[in-house]
């Protein structure tokens, strides 16, 4: 079984000290000295019905005293995680009646009356504990701040071989399981009515096994364990919980437990963000912007490729690490896959959406017009595909999946859950003489097979080459600067088609350029500063933001 060299890791995963957190357990447990998980088993899950039948096989598969710990952002009961069921309520009440130890955070969010999640989260916790699970809505976070993590470690006991952990964008709740073909989930969420009744969407998990799911099982527990009330106690708010019988203290997990042993040949890197608030996280004293503080140092290393799939990309602050990595690598091709449209557009919701999205692809394109390319997707009858997948590849060697988006928000502000992965298996090379799989012939900057394979995946999906036997190993895809200008040609075929009034068969693929609507002058005077307030403010301590640095 090969390994990433000592080389490739210290030169693309965030070492213990630039973490940024002496605070967590993170870098103190595990493998010594070092900020990542070695030995692992990575596989990418695209799409919202993957994930759900993967959860579901694994989920079936426990016995009484298994256990089960997840955190999420919104939870439906009811939401079925195969076509014809169970519900994922149904699944989880089940095992918490057969034996099974099933402990959950969700985020007690905000009212329903703003288009949040909190009587869905209380409905679907409650259902949960009067089952027998441990179910708690934690808002132990910054103000106007969320919990956002998206994850499920399930752990066999005796068995820790068999143990897995699922991160990524996807929530359990409505309108997440779509698949390829992109008709949208039966089980439909509130959009906005361009993306029509049933949203095609568009997203990504992992499925993780080997000592990584110890790292990813004691994010969970530092979270739980945090002594902190679950909630600001307000008359409100105090009537709301005795009336969902939650606890206001968690109790402390007393049980540990040993790292499943190694499986495969991945090193994973676990990425947080966690605001810095008063009192403080007992795990991240001054918060946690690892997640930020990766991205940083993956673009500084990208010399070919920055590949983004991203429900918002917004925010200066995100964009200049994007727009350092071009001026400084003259060959570097820039794709970003959004959505066309905010989830929410109405007249108060959409123009800061869009305001700090066009702010930073203006200054994205103002570097390098001509290496940077934004798309947007629809399915084959033309409805726009909502982008919520939080996927990120450089120069095929360093990937991410998780549940943060490229905004501030994300990276400073909100509870996140991020994975960085490195492969040691060369990618089929673009010379025809073969190179060795041996971990000593594959230098530090060197394609990777897995975040080739994980690429070419979505970009046959986008490009509308699933049937084309030959994509995967087409030089025109698998070359940057070629399949940088493949991308706009797609775009243009099936622009100039919808331009000759749909004259002829449809072009292939999804992708079309990505023009968000403009904001107007009068817009701006309220957007911006909403936008730079609400929509995505910032978390950093103060020091931090006079120098603007993670």
């Amino acid at each position: 079984m090969g390994t990433v060299t000592d080389a490739a890791l210290r030169r693309w995963f965030l070492l213990p000290e630039e973490r940024g957190n002496p605070g967590t357990e993170i870098d103190q447990l595990g493998q010594p000295n070092k900020s990542w998980a070695e030995g692992n088993l990575v596989r990418p899950l695209l799409h919202g019905s993957t994930y759900f039948r993967r959860l579901h096989e694994e989920l079936c598969a426990l016995e009484s005293g298994d256990q089960v710990y997840f955190t999420d952002w919104r939870g439906d009961a009811d939401e079925r995680l195969l076509p014809d069921g169970p519900t994922i309520g149904d699944v989880l009440c089940d095992l918490a009646r057969s034996g099974v130890e099933v402990r959950g955070l969700l985020w007690r969010s905000h009212s329903d009356h703003v288009r949040f999640n909190a009587q869905e989260n209380q409905r679907f916790g409650t259902e949960l504990n009067e089952a027998g699970a441990e179910v708690l809505l934690d808002q132990r976070i910054r103000r106007l701040a969320s919990h956002h993590q998206k994850l499920f470690v399930i752990r066999h006991r005796g068995e820790s071989e068999r143990d897995v952990a699922f991160v990524g964008g996807i929530d359990l709740s409505h309108g997440r399981r779509d698949d390829e073909n992109h008709q949208g989930d039966p089980q439909t969420a509130p959009m906005d009515p361009r993306y029509g009744e049933r949203a095609p969407w568009h997203d990504a998990a992992l499925e993780l096994r080997g000592p990584v799911v110890g790292d990813l099982l004691r994010t969970f527990i530092e979270r739980w364990d945090d002594g902190h009330p679950l909630d600001r106690r307000t008359p409100y708010r105090a009537i709301i919980q005795r009336l969902a019988r939650m606890p206001r203290h968690p109790e402390k997990l007393s049980e540990t437990f040993p790292d499943p042993p190694p499986v495969g040949p991945h090193a994973v890197q676990v990425l947080r963000t966690y605001g810095h608030k008063h009192p403080g996280y007992p795990f991240a004293p001054e918060g946690e912007r690892s997640v930020a503080r990766a991205y940083m140092k993956a673009f500084s290393l990208a010399s070919r490729l920055i590949y983004v799939e991203d429900q918002y990309l917004w925010s200066g602050l995100v964009a200049k690490g994007i727009c350092d990595a071009l001026e400084r690598a003259p060959d570097l091709r820039v794709i970003a896959v959004v959505p066309r449209y905010p989830d929410d557009d109405s007249r108060l919701a959409g123009p800061p959406a869009r305001y700090g999205q066009s702010e930073a692809l203006r200054r994205l394109q103002a570097v390098a017009p001509d290496r940077v390319g934004i798309y947007n997707l629809e399915n084959a009858e033309g409805v726009p595909i909502y982008v919520h997948a939080k996927l990120c590849v450089v120069d095929d060697i360093w990937f991410t999946c998780g549940s943060d988006n490229f905004s501030r928000r994300s990276w400073t502000n909100d509870s996140e859950l991020t994975c960085a992965v490195l492969d040691p298996t060369p990618a089929t090379p673009l010379s025809s003489p073969p190179i060795s799989t041996s971990d000593a012939s594959i230098g530090a900057n060197e394609p990777r097979l897995l975040p080739r394979e994980l690429r070419l995946d979505v970009w046959t999906e986008h490009l509308g080459l699933l049937d084309d036997p030959g994509a995967r190993s087409d030089r025109t895809l698998i070359d940057p600067i070629q399949a940088f200008e493949r991308w706009r040609q797609c775009a243009d075929d099936l622009d100039a088609w919808y331009a000759s009034n749909r004259q002829g068969p449809r072009p292939p693929g999804q992708i079309r350029r990505h023009e968000p609507q403009p904001v107007s002058r009068f817009q701006s005077l309220w957007a911006k500063p909403l936008f730079r307030l609400i929509y995505d403010p910032d978390g950093r301590p103060r020091s931090l933001r006079r120098h603007n640095k993670f």
